[in-house]
């Protein structure tokens, strides 16, 4: 393949990879020319990818799954051959529901309260379905006896709408990656009361996502990428680069947030080194296992759409033993 790649990314702290590898020079030194796409919400990049209008993405690690197993969308095989990040979702409730100890409390006594008056129930936000988010807020609701499906109402809303929502009133909590739990608490209409691995320890978040079609047809161009990428993130994940991270994150044109609320979420998230950007065999079970927990889908055989979707062998090919 030659001329500009288009990737495409959500504006969230885990797409940092993808900003550092252009702004940095990372995908320049594999020979590549990248130009990114800031997306709205995980459903055009979803749709983006799979039509070949973005050549990969900054993408959920159950999206992939979803996509290749043609639930929500029409089927189309996509494959994740690098790890983003690990860390960084959060569950935020509205300062009105959020002041109890133990966290969540009083959620669970209105919830509770609303379904025996016969109201409406209480509104949350996840960020799409096929997410850690929504499998991290269904757990932490199921842990204060509440039924997900049928005590609270669940809906999707773009990361960067959530502390807006929560602050005009048409959500009463979210759950979404970083910087928008910070957002919602720096402008005082929200209080992050669980982080993911207070709940799901060790969750895989964010996948580098092309295409298998893609994959295949451009082997060599894919392992520049995910070399770069891997650069990329092992300089995210070095403290001495934290403060210009956070400035070159904080750019409009990027995650758009303010510094102090980045600072905040790289605190509470991983990058690069130990591993991390290789995709792990156990952590596309347990996807595929919270998929069939939560009624969305059943894989006819788990450890093979495991390895099919999940690629450490691109991964190894690429980077080698680093």
């Amino acid at each position: 393949m030659t001329g500009e790649l288009q990737l495409g990314f959500i504006p969230l702290v885990d797409a940092a990879p993808l900003i550092v590898a252009q702004a940095k020079g990372f995908f320049a030194g594999q020979g590549l020319t990248v130009a990114l796409s800031r997306e709205g919400s995980w459903a055009t990049v979803r749709d983006k990818v799979a039509a070949g209008a973005l050549d990969g993405a900054h993408m959920l690690s159950p999206m992939v799954f979803a996509a290749s197993l043609g639930i929500g969308s029409e089927t189309k095989a996509m494959i994740a051959p690098l790890a983003l990040n690990r860390g960084g979702a959060a569950v935020t409730l509205s300062t009105r529901l959020a002041g109890e100890q133990p966290p969540g409390g009083q959620l669970a006594r209105l919830a509770r309260r609303r379904q025996e008056e016969g109201a409406s129930p209480l509104t949350l936000a996840v960020v799409y379905p096929f997410s850690i988010h929504n499998y991290l807020l269904r757990t932490w609701l199921v842990r204060l006896g509440l039924d997900p499906d049928r005590d609270v109402r669940l809906t999707v809303a773009p990361p960067a709408r959530t502390a807006d929502l929560l602050a005009e009133g048409v959500i009463e909590g979210f759950c979404a990656g970083a910087p928008w739990n910070a957002v919602a608490e720096a402008a005082g209409v929200g209080r992050t009361v669980v982080h993911v691995e207070e709940v799901l320890p060790d969750a895989p978040d964010k996948v580098f996502g092309v295409t298998e079609y893609w994959a295949a047809a451009n082997p060599q161009v894919l392992a520049g990428l995910i070399r770069a990428l891997d650069a990329a993130g092992r300089w995210c994940g070095a403290m001495e680069n934290r403060a210009a991270l956070a400035d070159l994150l904080a750019r409009p044109e990027h995650v758009g947030a303010p510094v102090p609320a980045i600072v905040q979420s790289l605190d509470e998230m991983a990058f690069g080194g130990a591993g991390l950007g290789r995709p792990r065999p156990e952590h596309a079970l347990w996807i595929l296992d919270q998929m069939a927990r939560w009624g969305q889908a059943e894989a006819a055989d788990p450890a093979r759409a495991a390895a099919r979707i999940y690629r450490p062998d691109l991964y190894d090919q690429a980077v080698g033993n680093r």
